[in-house]
């Protein structure tokens, strides 16, 4: 992974329980900010500032879990969504 050295300070700085606890925090504030842009009550800036935010953290969390594992877990998801889709 490209900021894999990123990560490791971090982990190193805080620790996985305060890692664990920011992606929840990031993850929570981009459901927020999703559902105040369908009322029009955010522009489209403050909804890429959180996505930008939750894909650090799940940077991070990859990082933590092993990629790999993270990688093959996706390929088995992307076979299920590809199954759905061929249903229609």
């Amino acid at each position: 992974m490209k900021h894999d050295e990123i990560y490791r300070t971090a982990l190193e700085r805080w620790g996985t329980e305060a890692q664990y606890d920011q992606a929840v925090e990031e993850c929570a504030e981009l459901i927020a900010v999703l559902k105040h842009f369908r009322r029009a009550k955010v522009d489209e800036k403050a909804v890429i500032d959180e996505l930008a935010d939750v894909s650090l953290m799940l940077g991070q969390l990859i990082y933590m879990f092993g990629p790999e594992k993270v990688e093959r877990a996706i390929q088995e998801k992307i076979m299920k969504l590809k199954v759905l889709l061929d249903a229609d």
